[in-house]
């Protein structure tokens, strides 16, 4: 069994290489051209009356574009990612092409036959098929035919291959594909085929599809697996997908996929819809490593009370008992129940590469006295973000972006989180040094650390709801403060009182709603477009002395955020705003603009 507690980095991957992944998804690449007079925010690129505002509040932050829109659902034919890291493999016979499966067993189940031969010994009892190579090495079972009343079950001492040939498999009773072999299983889909496991609700089975040993995934066909009285797949061991692989997992008791020892994605399309209360799409006891392919969970799940644990559970996209990582590939997470998560991990995770796209929409689940809240990416060790892309949106009370019961640690890649409550959030220090950071709190603060915050580099570009909550905020009540030493900030709503800012900060007066600014330092322009409604005045720094122009066009450039930034764009017209010093707080001088307005949504 393979335990580790660590969190997997590309370079601790032996071979791997690092890769910079960024698919877009549909919506967001009719924006990537720049925001230009033909763009979709066409009309926040001047003027538009837009009025400024007055009297902050602590009211509700807004805003508009691909962020606060894009939505996941299932998709079976896009194909796969082509970029993707380098593949892992828990150990090296893991890697079908070691493996030389040279003695077929063909088993038809339509008309399934008793047979003995090459070390095989294969049963049949009303269609439910027992195949057992004992210490015969090399053994695979070509499986082809349907049957709505059967099973196929595989015993033996030597790791086998189950060969998928347009097999389809129900079994009211039990599993459909039941491996009690101990040893590795590897489960070929042939090429150009389609494939179907689906259990029935009168037994006790674990799982449509039950592997005992470690279960590899391989070929491109496709497999549909739904399970109805637990887990659609549950191995007791590790899994681990391949690209090509094209699975769709639907359960409406347990999980969807369920490992003990890691589920490890190299590629391929997952496909997984689950229901039922406190339902994981991916479930782990161990770790989750993913570098490459497209895995999209949609889980309708609502939370529940685990009397034995004492405490209410939400569902969520991806739970891992241990440590998460993505180092390349794709993950498309939704879940609308009571208290549902994105990612859940117990331990530590990692962003090194790939992308990451949350939405959850379910509000909190309240038992017992007890409550489970929304996250899109919850962590309880450190959460660490070095590359690749995170998107995250909630929209039910309570719900947070990003929240780590440890430190964060930002170094690279974009991260942008829309969040009903804290956008971006920690227990321990936040530290922020490199990368593209947006952090919306719509109720709430947009950075929050209940430790210290350093901003010591990167682009920040964060808003809070309203007085009295700030835009980037920290633990002053326990002696913390917010560091500024470096980094390019734009901060609706202030940043918290008692700041340490070695980089001086500059305030305005007042903001327009849905108006593209341009913050220049030096030779780099940052483009943003101001939120429909957020906290009073606008706080920005930079490495020198910036300037703050309203009412531009941009156009070309870099964008971030679903078309809410633009960096180093061509940037015409504009009216000069005036900055003044400013020292930190919420409270800030002359003009007070802030929540409220009528912001336009998409």
């Amino acid at each position: 069994m393979l335990v580790l507690y660590f969190c997997i980095s590309l370079q601790e991957l032996t071979g791997m290489k690092k890769i910079v992944l960024y698919p877009v998804l549909a919506a967001a690449m009719m924006i990537m051209a720049g925001c230009t007079a033909e763009n979709p925010y066409e009309e926040f690129s001047n003027n538009n009356n837009n009025s400024d505002w007055n009297n902050g509040s602590n009211g509700y932050s807004t805003t508009t574009g691909e962020l606060a829109t894009f939505d996941i659902e299932i998709d079976k034919t896009t194909a796969e990612p082509t970029t993707t890291a380098s593949e892992y493999f828990p150990d090296e016979e893991d890697v079908l092409t070691a493996s030389n499966f040279t003695t077929e067993i063909v088993i038809d189940l339509s008309n399934p036959v008793a047979q003995s031969g090459n070390g095989v010994e294969v049963t049949v009892s009303n269609g439910h098929i027992v195949a057992n190579h004992g210490s015969t090495k090399k053994v695979c079972y070509v499986v082809s035919g349907t049957t709505s009343n059967g099973s196929l079950t595989v015993l033996g001492e030597k790791k086998y291959a189950v060969k998928l040939n347009s097999a389809h498999i129900t079994n009211p009773d039990s599993a459909a594909l039941n491996l009690l072999s101990s040893k590795r299983a590897f489960i070929i889909l042939t090429d150009g085929t389609t494939n179907s496991l689906t259990d029935g609700t009168g037994g006790n089975q674990k799982g449509a599809l039950y592997c005992k040993g470690k279960l590899l995934f391989n070929g491109s066909g496709q497999l549909s697996v739904s399970g109805k009285t637990n887990n659609g797949i549950h191995s007791a061991d590790y899994i681990v997908f391949n690209k090509g692989n094209n699975i769709y997992v639907n359960s409406s008791v347990g999980h969807g996929i369920k490992a003990n020892d890691g589920v490890y994605i190299n590629g391929g399309i997952l496909n997984i819809e689950v229901s039922a209360a406190a339902a994981k799409g991916i479930n782990c006891e161990s770790h989750i490593v993913v570098n490459g392919g497209r895995t999209t969970v949609v889980n309708a799940g609502s939370g529940t009370y685990d009397s034995e644990d004492r405490e209410a559970k939400g569902a969520a996209g991806i739970k891992a008992d241990s440590t998460f990582t993505i180092n390349g590939g794709e993950l498309l997470l939704k879940s609308t129940g009571s208290g549902g998560k994105g990612i859940s991990v117990d331990m530590e995770a990692c962003f090194n590469g790939g992308n990451v796209y949350v939405v959850t929409t379910g509000s909190q689940y309240n038992s017992n006295n007890d409550t489970s809240s929304p996250k899109g990416i919850k962590a309880d060790g450190n959460m660490t973000t070095n590359d690749g892309r995170i998107w995250v949106r909630t929209s039910g009370t309570g719900g947070e972006g990003l929240e780590t019961k440890g430190t964060l640690n930002i170094t690279g890649g974009e991260v942008a989180s829309y969040a009903y409550d804290d956008a971006i959030n920690s227990k321990g220090d936040m530290t922020i040094s490199g990368g593209y950071v947006y952090a919306q709190g719509q109720k709430n603060d947009g950075l929050d650390a209940n430790g210290n915050c350093y901003i010591n580099g990167g682009t920040v570009y964060a808003i809070c709801s309203g007085s009295p909550e700030v835009a980037i905020d920290a633990n002053s009540e326990q002696q913390k403060k917010l560091y500024v030493t470096g980094g390019t900030i734009v901060a609706v709503g202030g940043l918290e009182s008692g700041s340490s800012l070695t980089q001086s900060c500059y305030q305005a007066s007042s903001w327009s709603s849905n108006t593209w600014y341009t913050l220049t330092v030096g030779s780099n322009t940052f483009s943003f477009l101001s939120p429909s409604s957020g906290g009073s005045g606008i706080v920005v720094s930079g490495a020198s002395q910036p300037t703050l122009q309203s009412r531009v066009s941009v156009s070309d450039g870099t964008q971030y955020f679903g078309g809410l930034a633009i960096a180093d764009g061509t940037v015409n017209g504009g009216t000069s705003v005036s900055l003044s010093s400013y020292s930190g707080g919420s409270s800030m001088g002359g003009n007070q603009p802030g929540g409220g307005g009528s912001g336009r949504r998409f």
